[in-house]
Parts: structure tokens; C-alpha cells; sequence
């Protein structure tokens, strides 16, 4: 049954309101729609066609969904794209585009998208009755945007994932300075609330950046486990190897995602203190591909199994569970010291919690040095404060019913319930 439009700007968060991640939000005006994300759910085991939200025009054709837009380059905001009708023009930052097409080699679960129009900050695209704002934010995912959706005389603000202490925390400051004005409904996501009292602050990229370098101070060989797709923190790590002279060791896929954002300004091969080693298991993924172009670019800069050892009190490798056997094979595991990059929940299930588990085997302790790609607290109520909407609607948080304890002109919503922006 098609949509009937009573000209109104409406509303319908298909996953969000209750949960973080799987984020999903429809928008309907003059019998026109568009999706705002469509995530993976964080605690989903993998892929499924029952997952797809009750959207018509996901699974068949109707020309009513004028197009998918999708936030930033996470899973749980892009994760279910892969089961869409591949008609759906789809929308996004052009670095977000260019990321997911070059991790699309190396996982069995990526997506390489046919984009249609690009987000690009503060520049307007009109999709049918739909005039979208992008705003470029301080977000653990590089090319991430808030979005401000104008339609029938209405106003909605769609933070997305944001936060005020990463290395681009001047757009956040930005936002503050000269926010959207007249916003009806603001979406603000509050993955911290629950995870942090009022008052407290995440750590700082740049205190990240500290605490890494006292670390590489010490002995031993440095394992490090952290996204490649966490540029700030691929800095980071790639700054305290430089200040205490140690070498950074990178895979073929996160010399290809820090190639695929287009910034100069990025890590590259042939930069001092950086070398590529090339594990086994993404060797023999590579050749049984047919993608030996992948290893071109990095020719100059490789470093074998056998030079490691040589250096390996001066070496800082980013390390993934897969690469087990090559330490073992090159005899790297005496004096190896290990640091966990990332949310630490993903060290109480799954691969996260068999590599603790495996390193305590090898009388290995990880030691966790992260900070959250969501903004705190104060700083969401800075936010909430700079666009003063008339409605805040929590989203992407578990802890929705604590929002009125800390904001104002707060409205609860459920998943699947229409209303009026």
C-alpha cells in the first residue's frame, strides 16, 4: 500500500529510538520519501533479509523512495545497503564512497556502493520535496555528516555520529558558532549517556596521542589493535611511532583505506618511520583474487617476516587476530606487548574477547588505550543548546528516557511510529 500524503513533513525511526546502531529513519512530504542510514544492528550475526526495515521500495520498485542517504561509513549505519534494490539512488560523503569501495576487496561482508550524488559540507542537494544540509562533524568515521532536511515548510536536524574531542573537533565548534536555525525536530544520537556521568569528558585525540607515545617509550615489540577505518586514530598512532622512533607496520587494506580518503595530509608509503608488511592470510586473499594491482603502490615500502625480528624493539605493528601465525612463524611473540585501540565492549564476546583471552595465554597483557567516537554529555547539551530545537527526539542510545534529566523539549518516540516534524 502506498503512502497517502496529507502535505504534512513526516517521520518514522524504523530503528534507533531504544538501541544504538541499525540506525534507520524514513522521511515522507507530498508523498515522496527518503531514508536516512540503514544500519546493521550491532548485536545481529550477520546479514539477513528479516533485518531490512517495513520500507516499500527496500526490497521492489517505487518510485515514491527518492533515495537511501547514508550519514558516515560505519556498519550499523550502512550495514544492510548490500540487501537493497540496487535501483535506490543512493547518497553519501564522496570519501565515504571511495572507503567502502576499497575495504570492498578484503571482506567478505563489504560493499562497494554506485553512488548518486555526493555529500559535501554545507552544500545543499534537493531531492524531490527534500532540500538536505550536509554538515561535516568531529566522528571516529572519517567523511561523517549531521544533516539538516528541509521539506513543506518544516525543519529536521539529524545529528548522526558526532562528537567534540577528535582531531576535527574544531567542526563541532564550527556547528556551535553558526548552527542551522529554526530546526522544528532535532534527532540527536546519545551513545553516552548510560557510559558517562554528566560532568566527565573523554579523553582527546591528542591525550590518546600522549598516552601512545609513553607507551612506545618502553621495550619490546608493540602489537596494536584498532581500526584502519579510524583515521583519527591511525594518526595518532602513526605520530607517537614517530616521536619515539619507532616504525609503524601497516596491511595492505589500511594503506588502502588512508589512500582512498584523498588527503594528502595522510600516512602514505615512502613517508619516514611507516613500512608495509603484508601478512600471510591477506597474501593468499589477494592472489586467490587475482588483485596483485593491490600490492603495486606498496612495493617500496614492504617489509618481510624475516626483517621484523631484526627490528621488532623498534617496531609498532597494527595487529589483527589473523595475523597469530605470522608472529609465530617469525618468532615475534618474546617481548611482545599488546594494546587494545578500540571499544573495549568488543572485548567481552566474540573475536575480541578469544584475542584477550589468547594473549593471557602468552602471558600478554592488553592494555587498553581508546576514547569513544561519541560526544559526552556537556557536550551534547551544547549542541542541544547552540540549534535550541522545538522538539528533541533521542536516538542511537539505549538510555532515551534519560535525555529529559539532561535537555530540553524532549519527545520520546517509538520505532515504527509515524508523526509530524
Amino acid at each position: 500500500m502506498s503512502i497517502e500524503s496529507s502535505g504534512a513533513f513526516r517521520v518514522r525511526i524504523h530503528r534507533g529510538t531504544r538501541q544504538i546502531g541499525g540506525t534507520c529513519i524514513e522521511l515522507e512530504a507530498n508523498g515522496q520519501r527518503i531514508l536516512l542510514d540503514l544500519g546493521l544492528p550491532l548485536d545481529a550475526d550477520g546479514v539477513s533479509d528479516d533485518l531490512l526495515p517495513n520500507v516499500e521500495g527496500l526490497r521492489g520498485e517505487d518510485p515514491s523512495l527518492n533515495a537511501v542517504i547514508i550519514s558516515h561509513g560505519h556498519g550499523d549505519h550502512w550495514g544492510l545497503l548490500p540487501l537493497c534494490n540496487p535501483g535506490i539512488p543512493l547518497v553519501m560523503g564522496a570519501a565515504t564512497a571511495r572507503i567502502m569501495s576499497a575495504a570492498a576487496p578484503f571482506a567478505p561482508n563489504f560493499f562497494a556502493p554506485s553512488v548518486s550524488q555526493h555529500l559535501s559540507d554545507r552544500t545543499p542537494l534537493q531531492i524531490g520535496p527534500f532540500r538536505i544540509t550536509p554538515y561535516l562533524v568531529d566522528h571516529s568515521a572519517y567523511d561523517a555528516y549531521a544533516l539538516q532536511i528541509e521539506a513543506a515548510g518544516r525543519r529536521l536536524f539529524y545529528s548522526g555520529d558526532i562528537r567534540a574531542h577528535g582531531r576535527k573537533a574544531a567542526l563541532f565548534e564550527q556547528l556551535i558558532r553558526k548552527p542551522p536555525q529554526c530546526i522544528d525536530t532535532m534527532l540527536m544520537e546519545g551513545s553516552s549517556l548510560g557510559r558517562l556521568n554528566e560532568h566527565d569528558q573523554f579523553e582527546s585525540e591528542k591525550e590518546i596521542e600522549a598516552r601512545l607515545m609513553e607507551n612506545f617509550k618502553g621495550p619490546g615489540f608493540v602489537l596494536i589493535s584498532s581500526s584502519a577505518q579510524n583515521i583519527d586514530r591511525m594518526v595518532s598512532i602513526y605520530r607517537a611511532c614517530k616521536r619515539t622512533g619507532r616504525t609503524l607496520l601497516l596491511d595492505v587494506y589500511a594503506m588502502e583505506i588512508l589512500r582512498a580518503t584523498g588527503n594528502p595530509n595522510l600516512p602514505n608509503a615512502g613517508w619516514p618511520n611507516l613500512s608495509i608488511y603484508i601478512p600471510e592470510y591477506q597474501r593468499r586473499h589477494l592472489a586467490r583474487n587475482q588483485r596483485f594491482d593491490l600490492l603495486e603502490p606498496y612495493r617500496s615500502a614492504r617489509i618481510f617476516r624475516e626483517h621484523i625480528a631484526e627490528i621488532a624493539d623498534r617496531v609498532v605493528m597494527l595487529f589483527r587476530p589473523a595475523m597469530t601465525r605470522d608472529l609465530e612463524l617469525g618468532n615475534l611473540w618474546n617481548n611482545a606487548r599488546a594494546i587494545w585501540s578500540q571499544w573495549d565492549g568488543y572485548l567481552e564476546a566474540g573475536p575480541g574477547a578469544k584475542l584477550k583471552a589468547d594473549l593471557l595465554g602468552r602471558g600478554i597483557r592488553l592494555e587498553v588505550i581508546h576514547t569513544s567516537g561519541h560526544a559526552s554529555i556537556a557536550d551534547l547539551k551544547r549542541l542541544a543548546s547552540a540549534l535550541n530545537p522545538r522538539r528533541l527526539v533521542p536516538i542511537h542510545t539505549f538510555h532515551g528516557d534519560r535525555f529529559s534529566d539532561h535537555f530540553e523539549n524532549v519527545t520520546r518516540r517509538d520505532d515504527g511510529e509515524w508523526w509530524d516534524v
